[in-house]
């Protein structure tokens, strides 16, 4: 295999994950919160070749001595963008939007005997019973969603309005008179670049991030007053499809590119087999 070859092959593999990234974006455009992702191309590193013994021959030559040849690209980081998507009313009393960029709702999630906190931004929230007289708050998915104590919210009695305030505190009006409230659980992202999806539209940290100050700002305490939430309506996906498309475009010209340079670089290697 010739050097225009591993070329090729380098960044074919690296173009087919820009396009299952691409995918992805397009089949959650109408899913509730989602952010779409965006694929950053880097260059491999080249190979140099010093073809000139003579480096007196080269005296007046402006650019560096010697052959650099590319080995490919690859994917170099896949960052969410993290811009707020269109709010759509809905009227209904557990539905509630995120109205500031980067702010996240944090829910529990069960993966065989472990659990995990993970992150939202889809607020279709609803009740769960969990016990006799007793229900629990849980997103779409049926995660439950946390308090600002990392603490499942669980509601007892029969409740029979829901209220949020701006700030993100869920009052649950009893049919007694008696009201109980909440703080729900909420971050703000600092680094986004340290975040990667999980699946089910959440997100969580990834490994890379556990000695990293100040990715994240957990709202608390005076510092809830930075949060924004909107009761009664749902932040719709931030995905642009015009955009998409036009990137699919150029990842599929571009993946027939390169595959048309491994057709060239067979023919080119059957030439020079065949001379006698």
């Amino acid at each position: 295999m010739n050097q225009t070859m591993i070329t090729s092959t380098n960044t074919l593999n690296q173009l087919q994950k820009q396009m299952d990234i691409i995918s992805n974006n397009l089949s959650n455009l109408d899913t509730t919160g989602f952010k779409s992702r965006q694929a950053n191309f880097t260059d491999l590193l080249y190979s140099e070749f010093n073809n000139q013994p003579d480096t007196k021959a080269e005296a007046n030559r402006l650019t560096p001595n010697g052959i650099r040849q590319g080995t490919g690209a690859r994917l170099g980081q896949v960052q969410i963008n993290m811009s707020i998507g269109s709010l759509k009313s809905t009227g209904r009393s557990l539905d509630v939007a995120l109205q500031k960029e980067g702010q996240y709702f944090k829910v529990l999630v069960q993966n065989g005997t472990d659990s995990s906190v993970q992150y939202t931004r889809d607020g279709a929230l609803s009740v769960s019973p969990v016990a006799e007289n007793e229900v629990m708050l849980v997103n779409a998915a049926g995660n439950p969603v946390l308090d600002e104590n990392n603490k499942p919210i669980i509601i007892h009695g029969d409740a029979s309005e829901y209220k949020f305030d701006e700030n993100g505190r869920l009052s649950a009006k009893m049919t007694d008179g008696t009201t109980q409230s909440f703080n729900l659980g909420m971050i703000q992202i600092n680094k986004p670049q340290f975040f990667e999806q999980k699946g089910s539209n959440l997100i969580g940290l990834n490994p890379n991030a556990g000695q990293v100050l100040g990715v994240f700002t957990e709202l608390n305490g005076a510092l809830r007053q930075r949060a924004s939430v909107g009761q009664g309506m749902l932040e719709q996906s931030n995905v642009d499809m015009s955009k998409e498309m036009t990137d699919l475009l150029n990842v599929q010209r571009s993946y027939q590119f390169q595959a048309r340079s491994i057709t060239m670089a067979d023919q080119m290697m059957g030439l020079v087999n065949g001379i006698r």
